[in-house]
């Protein structure tokens, strides 16, 4: 073994396909999720993906005692990857401070952790959301930091701030920023996929739905922006690729292979593409048409960014491969699963 990696959020949808990625890489998993937007079967996926079992840990990150129980308990973890968090914009916008309380609380509870129980580093789980509305696309790592324009988007900012602020104050600590874009998509197996509870707060799981029919149709917010359609353009990246970027920068920090004791990475493919080309794409890569109208401007929402991943593609050595047809094929065959075994 490589080493033993916690996974928080690990059963959550980049967590299931990052636990699957670091097996293959050759790493112990430890996950630890409180099962409040995932479901514990992901686990069965999982198993059937790599032929392992991930040691599995029901708790919130929030909770200093469950997880301080959870490091005695398994002792020897490396390094974490930490996925937990709420991170649907629109609903931040609503509930600013559950969004507060999980996501800076979890963060500043594992930190604390690290020293003392010798974890060397933590890859975290940023966003693009961090640039705001972009001066200019592609976005490199150097675009300035924009005031957040949802409370979501502000928790991301001040984690980053908070793990700089304490690797600077001099503890041993590593970690790797990794400001991804919109991941999309399934595991080719369709063994796991983005299962969301209740009504989906992101766009491809609502799109499947609506397509295998459970929604009526999907709602495209706003056809009235300065772009070629009018919809909002996002960089839509496939999922098991992202998975893959962190392992990469696991491996990165546990084998010191930068001086830099915190590191930024852009995750993207490098190429916008608007809201109704991504409705074009899984109707041209399915056959499926999706029912759908244009709404109203949705609050928090931005209306173009799409990464410039040079950084990632020379640094980490990580590239995104995956074309968007067969992300778009992967999720309709996830959520063709789900309907076999009665799911939805």
């Amino acid at each position: 073994m490589k080493g033993k990696i916690l996974v928080t959020g690990g059963t959550g949808y980049i967590g299931s396909h990052t636990v699957v990625e670091l097996q293959n890489a050759g790493y112990e998993v430890v996950i630890i999720d409180n099962l409040s937007n995932s479901d514990k079967n992901v686990l069965d996926g999982i198993e059937r993906i790599t032929g392992i079992r991930p040691a599995f840990v029901e708790a919130d990150c929030t909770d200093m005692k469950a997880l301080r129980n959870l490091f005695e308990t398994h002792k020897g973890i490396n390094g974490i990857i930490n996925f937990a968090a709420s991170k649907a914009v629109g609903e931040s916008v609503q509930k600013p401070l559950l969004y507060y309380r999980n996501n800076l609380n979890t963060l500043v509870n594992l930190l604390e952790l690290m020293p003392e129980f010798g974890t060397k580093g933590i890859v975290f789980s940023s966003s693009c959301t961090v640039y705001g509305e972009p001066d200019e696309n592609p976005v490199t790592e150097k675009a300035p930091i924009k005031k957040a324009t949802s409370p979501y988007g502000n928790t991301k900012q001040i984690s980053e701030e908070i793990i700089t602020d304490y690797v600077t104050s001099g503890a041993p600590i590593k970690s790797v920023i990794l400001r991804y874009f919109n991941p999309v998509g399934a595991h080719p197996s369709a063994e796991i996929g983005e299962l969301p509870n209740g009504v989906p707060q992101n766009l491809i799981p609502f799109l499947t739905q609506t397509a295998i029919g459970i929604r009526k149709e999907l709602s495209v917010f706003g056809n009235d922006y300065n772009t070629p359609d009018g919809s909002c353009i996002r960089d839509f990246i496939n999922v098991v690729d992202l998975a893959k970027a962190h392992v990469t920068a696991m491996e990165r920090m546990l084998e010191d292979k930068s001086d830099d004791k915190v590191e930024i990475f852009n995750l993207g493919t490098g190429v916008g593409l608007s809201v109704l080309q991504l409705i074009n794409a899984f109707e041209s890569a399915t056959g499926v048409k999706v029912p759908h109208k244009i709404v109203g401007r949705r609050a928090g929402d931005i209306e173009k960014v799409w990464a410039n991943p040079e950084k990632a593609n020379k640094v980490l050595g990580w590239t995104a491969t995956t074309p968007i047809e067969d992300t778009m094929r992967s999720a309709w065959n996830w959520q063709k699963r789900l309907r076999e075994r009665g799911i939805m």
